[in-house]
Order: structure tokens, then sequence, then C-alpha cells
């Protein structure tokens, strides 16, 4: 059988229908042009273009690496992220839609010549992201995991993104009197209970940038207790949750310390960010 874009594409869909494979027929698309080495436009501008056995063994491959439960963005080696591609492998958690809204919010709380704090960075997303929006902005970027911070240097040279990069666990990784008109977080916050029925391709991320402990709020609680100490008057903290922690969170923040705390929902209507305040800033409207 001589196989076309066109054939492998239906065959594929059908195939990862089948699989429980997310979005089977873009997957297919995506990997199809990975393996051909171009954009997902070309494949139809090519549709009836008889492949060869090295382009159908590449294929091949990546399709029997998908329906086994790799994630896509592993297998094309990057993920797209406010409108830039981020490069991201098994080093790091691949970015999710929903984390732009994170990025959103820190733009709106970061004044002219501020100064963020990117904690748990993984890829590098947030941080970089808020350098490249505000050239004007001071980021810090910190991870645990210096392989995480491996791959966020890479973005940040690939980009042309000014960040500084510090290795370390949370607040360790911040020396001195530092402080920051926002800090910013996607940390770990699935509750353990939980990891075991996320879907395939997500288990296959690192298990430190998802394991938030019983309650899924080991981590977010550290983040809480010590942003305090370092945000100016009026600061604002902000992260990324479970939507489970929509009451608990905000109550956290405001035992802590803060002087107001809300949460805000996602495009799906799911509780997915909490925004602190510290006292000195300006009141809402």
């Amino acid at each position: 059988m001589t196989w076309t874009p066109l054939k492998l594409l239906a065959w594929t869909q059908e195939f990862f229908a089948k699989k429980g494979v997310d979005s089977p027929r873009l997957t297919a698309e995506v990997l199809l042009a990975r393996a051909l080495s171009c954009d997902r436009v070309r494949l139809y501008l090519d549709f009836d273009k008889p492949l060869g056995d090295p382009e159908l063994a590449v294929y091949r491959e990546l399709v029997r690496r998908r329906a086994e439960g790799e994630p896509t963005a592993y297998l094309v080696g990057k993920r797209e992220f406010y409108g830039r591609d981020f490069a991201v492998d098994a080093r790091v958690l691949v970015p999710r839609p929903e984390t732009e809204l994170l990025v959103e919010a820190a733009l709106a709380e970061l004044p002219r010549g501020g100064r963020l704090l990117d904690l748990c960075t993984g890829s590098g997303a947030i941080g970089v992201t808020v350098a490249l929006e505000r050239p004007d902005a001071r980021v810090l970027a910190t991870d645990a995991s210096e392989d995480a911070l491996a791959v966020a240097r890479e973005n940040a040279s690939r980009l042309g993104a000014v960040v500084e990069l510090a290795h370390g666990d949370l607040w360790a990784a911040v020396h001195g009197d530092a402080r920051f008109e926002v800090i910013a977080s996607n940390p770990p916050y699935v509750p353990a209970g939980e990891l075991a029925g996320l879907a395939p391709e997500v288990r296959r991320e690192p298990c430190i940038a998802l394991d938030g402990g019983f309650d899924g709020l080991a981590v977010l609680r550290r983040i809480v207790s010590g942003a305090p100490g370092r945000l100016v008057p009026g600061g604002a903290l902000l992260l990324e949750m479970h939507e489970r922690h929509l009451d608990e969170l905000p109550r956290l923040c405001l035992q802590a310390g803060f002087e107001r705390a809300e949460a805000r929902r996602d495009l799906a209507g799911l509780p997915r960010l909490v925004v602190a305040h510290m006292a000195g800033g300006p009141r809402p409207a």
C-alpha cells in the first residue's frame, strides 16, 4: 500500500481514538509534521505525495510512543505558550494554556521596572514570557531541579529573554534581602491520591512538578508562609491551584498576613488562580 499524508492521518486518527489519545486528528497532524520536518499546512498541500520508508519509520515510532502515553510535546520537543514555542522534554512539566492566566495577572500587577520572582519555573514559561512582554522588568526564576533550570536557560537564551536563574528549594534560591513586586508560581499542587488517576501522558511528566502532598497544599503552604517576607508593601502573590483549593488557599493567604486574597476562574469556569495582596498598595476599584 502506498501511504500518503491523507491516508496516514485518517488511519492514525482512528487508531488514536481507539487508544483514547486526546485530540486524535490534531495529534496525528503534529506528529506527521514532525516526522516530515514541515508544518501542518504542508501536509495538506502535499496530501497525495507518497512517503518513503525512512519517513514512515520515523512516523510509526512517534505514533507508537504517543499511543503508549508519551506526551506529544515531548515527542516534538516543544509546546506553544503565550504565542511562543518553548522547548520541553521529560525534565519539565508541559506548559498548559491555563497558566497563561497567571502570566496575564502578573503583567497586570507588575509596575514599570518592577521585580518578579517565578518560583518553580520548570521550562521557564512564566518568567521568560514576562521578561519578553516587559523588557523593563527584572525577573528571577528558580527551581529545585537543576535539570529543569537547564531547560529554562535554553528557552531564555533562544527566545532572547533577560532572566536571572537560580537553583534552590523555594526560598533557599532567593539570596539576601531581595524583595519583589510580584511573586508568581505554578507549583506542584495535585493531591497525592489523585496522581494515579491522571491521564497516562500526564503521569509521564516529572512527579516532583505534580505531587503536592496529601492535600495538594504541601508546597503551596511553604510559598504562602514565606512570601510576605519577600514582597514589597502592596506586592502581589499569584498562585496556580487545584480546584479543590478554592476556599482553603485564599484562607491560608489571609492567615499568613495578606490583606486580601481572591480566587479566579479559568475559561472553563474552574478555580485556577489565587491573587493575594499585601497591605500598602492601592485599593481595588
